[in-house]
């Protein structure tokens, strides 16, 4: 593939833990999940790269994604294959004390499309990390979640969240666009 312009799929931290019934449940994760079934399908389709990112808490006072529970499990529904490479991380940037930046690079991928959760935290710190090692990044903002957050004494809905950080990455970091733009790419 001299030339090409090797895409791969980064799908972050879509574990039970985020959806209903689990111990830190997003707004819209579940809506959120299926335009990410509709990415790995066209990943696997085609044969590219995919990259599975599962978040395993390490600190004490952690309250979802512990270790060895059903919680922190991958959501059955974007369930890797066993070609498909699964990279477990301690930290919102999935670069950081991971394999992942070598695995891209021994996969020859250029281009990163995002998705999974939170789009503030792990999406965000991603994205930033990705860009600054030189790779293409496409955020599939509806293939995102989040949750609403407290700040100074206020709640700030997840979808202001979401379209906050989303508007940010779009600024420089990323190409920000939803699932359907993309399957026209």
């Amino acid at each position: 593939m001299q030339g090409a312009n090797v895409k791969g799929l980064i799908l972050v931290d879509i574990q039970n833990d985020y959806f209903p019934g689990g111990n830190w449940e997003l707004v819209g994760v579940e809506q959120a999940v299926k335009n990410a079934q509709k990415l790995l399908q066209k990943f696997r389709e085609e044969g590219s790269p995919i990259f599975h990112i599962q978040h395993i808490s390490v600190e004490p006072e952690a309250t979802f994604f512990l270790p060895n529970t059903k919680g922190a499990e991958t959501h059955e529904s974007v369930a890797s294959q066993p070609n498909e490479t699964v990279i477990m991380k301690h930290f919102p940037n999935s670069f950081r004390e991971t394999s992942l930046l070598d695995n891209l690079k021994d996969s020859e991928v250029e281009e990163v499309v995002i998705c999974g959760a939170m789009s503030h935290m792990c999406i965000d710190a991603t994205t930033r990390a990705a860009f600054d090692f030189g790779l293409q990044c496409i955020v599939i903002e509806d293939a995102c979640a989040t949750r609403d957050l407290e700040y100074k004494n206020r709640t700030v809905k997840a979808a202001e969240v979401h379209s906050a950080f989303m508007g940010a990455l779009a600024e420089g970091y990323a190409k920000v666009i939803a699932t359907d733009e993309f399957s026209n790419i």
